[in-house]
């Protein structure tokens, strides 16, 4: 039997009867559409989390393009981020009018490189087409970025920071989660995520409470919220007062209800995947380039990525021997055409263009056994070997 890549159904059985209650109580509820465990989760995600204000949404999408909406960010506005990452990141600006600049990443962590981020805020000040407004950092393959220095390089500038946590809720960087650096943090719980729903879902974190109270509008086709009718009376349901442009963006209930469960074994899966890491470091880390996480650094691994030169080579290999892989990105977000007319960092994004041919993922999840793994990393020495 092939080993699984990520293993939801040991989760799943490991939840039980739980989390089978939680999904059938909500079902009961008929409250499909922000019932009460929105609120609950929101209020869980953020004591974990370390944020005073969270707001759930449908996406990581929509968790990206809510606060660039928020801000007021649009056409003629420049939002720097990664090229080495999945496209919404990216697909969140032009979705506000907004245009994306490429940076490069370092070669270690393979997340923002600050000193490419501050040459490429330079270069779009210096031409003066675009306005630069924010920075979108992202935890790549689950590890924080490095905020000291890429929010020092924002703040200099006068830019908002986003943290990308799609792959990385729940990583610290000397104990501290991204928003501790960033204005918002974001995050997705695609089912193959770290914490992941059984859905679309996704969440927004940030330390300003305006603008969460204009998030909240924004979820919801605009509603009027609490600070909209100070001195107003309103006496019908909010939603039906409308004070800005919205987007339906709001969480299932039942997502919420399965997150919920999800969040009680968390940080044990954590500790778990760290578990995992380690062990694939022991057995490949002489054959192979193993990742390497920032120091003072916690990842989640929602991906362990190695680099070989025989990329194809291995997979096939891999394959043969009962062994999934994946690889993320083979072709960065900057050499895809509908993306290539948009601007770059000086000189170009040239770890970027040599990462997207070397590296590959293996399985990575809780739940791996030290037999399959075994397997896999006697299968990879007996390639390269």
């Amino acid at each position: 039997m092939p080993i699984p890549f990520i293993d939801l159904q040991t989760q799943r059985k490991r939840l039980g009867q739980p989390l089978e209650d939680a999904i059938l109580k909500v079902v009961r509820s008929g409250a499909y559409v922000m019932g009460p465990e929105i609120a609950e989760l929101e209020a869980a995600l953020g004591a974990f989390g370390q944020a005073p204000h969270v707001l759930s949404c449908g996406s990581g999408t929509e968790a990206l393009v809510l606060p660039l909406m928020a801000w007021g960010i649009g056409p003629g506005d420049a939002v720097f981020c990664p090229s080495f990452t999945f496209a919404a990141t990216a697909e969140a600006m032009p979705l506000v009018g907004a245009s994306p600049v490429f940076v490069d990443i370092d070669p270690a962590t393979y997340n923002m490189d600050a000193e490419s981020l501050d040459a490429a805020i330079q270069a779009v000040k210096a031409k003066g087409e675009l306005v630069p407004k924010a920075v979108i950092a992202v935890d790549l393959f689950g590890q924080p970025a490095d905020y000291p220095k890429i929010a020092e390089a924002a703040r200099r500038h006068g830019l908002k920071l986003i943290a990308d946590s799609a792959q990385g809720f729940g990583c610290t960087l000397a104990g501290q989660h991204p928003i501790h650096w960033a204005d918002v943090a974001t995050t997705s719980f695609f089912p193959a995520k770290p914490l992941g729903a059984y859905g679309d879902a996704g969440a927004v974190l940030c330390k300003d409470a305006r603008l969460h109270d204009v998030l909240v509008s924004l979820r919801v086709h605009g509603q009027a919220v609490k600070s909209d009718l100070e001195g107003q009376t309103f006496e019908h349901d909010p939603k039906y007062l409308n004070m800005r442009i919205g987007i339906n963006g709001r969480m299932d209930t039942l997502q919420a209800a399965v997150l919920l469960q999800k969040l009680t074994i968390f940080e044990d899966e954590i500790a778990a995947r760290n578990r995992v890491a380690d062990r694939y470091a022991a057995g490949l880390g002489d054959v192979v380039r193993t990742p390497t996480v920032i120091d003072g650094g916690v990842s989640v691994w929602a991906q362990y990525t190695i680099e070989v030169e025989n990329r194809d080579g291995l997979a096939a290999a891999l394959r043969e021997a009962g062994v999934p892989t994946a690889v993320y990105y083979p072709i960065p977000i900057h050499r895809q055409g509908v993306y290539s007319a948009y601007p770059v960092a000086p000189g170009g994004l040239p770890v970027t263009d040599a990462k997207a041919h070397t590296v590959i993922s293996l399985p990575m999840h809780p739940y791996l056994t030290e037999a399959d793994q075994d397997l896999v990393i006697a299968a990879i020495r007996g390639f390269v070997g």
